[in-house]
């Protein structure tokens, strides 16, 4: 087997081999400077963007650090959504089934909406690892089935997630059922104020990881632009995904609403298609994420909630039906394409009102093509705001006019002016 860079961080052979057998051989920068403060029983406070690989930088050093033969709770990790959690849960079982058969470390995840009697006969013997909602998580300690005050590691994934959709109370209520010396990993895409008492009150110096973008979404995503041009929107929709013909597409909508409206238009038009959003109950929210795993569908409608740390593979389009009022939700969004070093095609279809939030994301470093579909071949376009770029420009010579033009007229003057203008224009031709 090809050896793994992995190898010198002293994991035990066991998470050694799983890391060969999923072809991890290099570790991600935010795994590189993690990883040994985990290790060493540190707090940490991870910040970067999707994608980066923050999921193994926490769960193979805990694994790492389980002792089998102690029979309690030793570490949990709480995520937001049930398919974060259970995306997690999934990934920590393809480390432990290579544990040695007598020294086996047991996982456990608790989500809500999945039946919780069940869940508590479980527990008769307490895992080693809990991963879950914190909701659950909390139900199940007032109970008392689960014990959590011997865990001596607490994660919160997607933080800032957890603080928007009101979570962060129920993990200060676990974390307060957790001892005193606390190693607490928080990962987040952004660290925003309302967080910080939380990290103050449980995290004494901890150690702070930014693993600053290189760029704003990752560097092998094609950013497409597709102007509506007063075309029926879904039909064009429709025919996008026809062109295309992608191995997976997410289409995304920024309401349930919507969501429906276009996975109901497209599936009248014959395509199969699979739908997320919060409305679906736990059960159908469970066998939607089964089927997408399973490639029974080959196109996704989707809100914001799947935008956000889950992991669907092969995922080779993403499709902005409409642009998110929130700007972070684009980088997400496209975010669910060319992960693990495939490349993604993210395209937009935009309305002359969207200029405002095209601006600004380009201001954030996404470069855009921009394209039109016509008789169903893809055709390049100029520059999406190529009028806006010749309105500046013929206002930055109006300035330079006013700058140079003099106050009593001396001789060749114009001639100068001239020249001046002319450099000026080559200048802003160049940039």
């Amino acid at each position: 087997m090809k050896e793994t860079l992995f190898e010198r961080f002293s994991f035990q052979p066991f998470i050694i081999e799983a890391i060969q057998t999923l072809r991890f051989y290099q570790p991600t920068e935010i795994q590189e400077r993690v990883i040994p403060s985990v290790l060493r029983g540190e707090s940490v406070i991870g910040q970067s963007q999707t994608g980066t690989g923050k999921t193994h930088a926490y769960v193979l050093p805990i694994i790492n650090n389980i002792d089998p033969s102690r029979d309690h709770v030793q570490a949990v990790i709480t995520a937001p959504t049930r398919e974060l959690a259970t995306q997690i849960y999934h990934e920590v079982l393809k480390i432990t089934k290579h544990c040695p058969k007598d020294a086996p470390i047991t996982v456990r995840c608790f989500i809500g909406g999945t039946d919780k009697q069940k869940a508590i006969e479980k527990l008769k013997k307490q895992p080693h690892i809990v991963i879950g909602t914190p909701g659950r998580i909390n139900d199940l300690i007032r109970e008392q089935a689960l014990f959590v005050h011997t865990a001596q590691t607490l994660v919160v994934d997607e933080a800032d997630l957890m603080l928007d959709m009101g979570f962060i109370a129920d993990v200060d209520r676990i974390a307060a059922r957790m001892p005193k010396e606390l190693q607490m990993l928080v990962f987040s895409a952004t660290i925003p104020e309302k967080l910080k008492p939380f990290l103050k009150k449980y995290m004494e110096n901890p150690k702070y990881v930014h693993v600053a973008p290189k760029q704003v979404a990752a560097e092998n995503i094609e950013h497409v632009l597709v102007p509506l041009r007063h075309r029926d929107k879904l039909k064009l929709l429709h025919e996008m995904l026809i062109a295309y013909n992608p191995y997976l597409a997410i289409v995304f909508t920024n309401t349930k609403k919507r969501a429906d409206e276009v996975a109901d238009a497209l599936s009248e038009k014959g395509l199969k298609v699979g739908i997320l959003h919060g409305d679906l109950t736990p059960r159908e929210r469970k066998k939607m994420m089964k089927q997408i795993r399973d490639l029974e569908f080959r196109f996704i409608v989707a809100t914001d909630l799947a935008a956000r740390g889950i992991d669907i593979e092969g995922v080779s389009h993403v499709i902005n039906y409409e642009l998110p009022s929130d700007l972070d939700f684009y980088v997400h969004r496209v975010g669910r394409t060319a992960r693990a070093g495939y490349t993604g095609i993210a395209t937009t279809i935009y309305e002359p009102s969207d200029q405002d939030t095209l601006t600004k994301l380009e201001k954030k470093g996404i470069a855009f093509i921009h394209r039109d579909l016509v008789r169903g071949e893809w055709e390049d376009l100029s520059p999406w705001n190529q009028r806006s770029k010749r309105a500046k420009q013929s206002d930055d010579i109006q300035q330079l006019l006013k700058k140079v033009k003099p106050k009593q007229v001396k001789p060749g003057y114009k001639k100068k002016l001239q020249e001046q203008l002319e450099k000026q224009k080559r200048r802003l031709k160049k940039k």
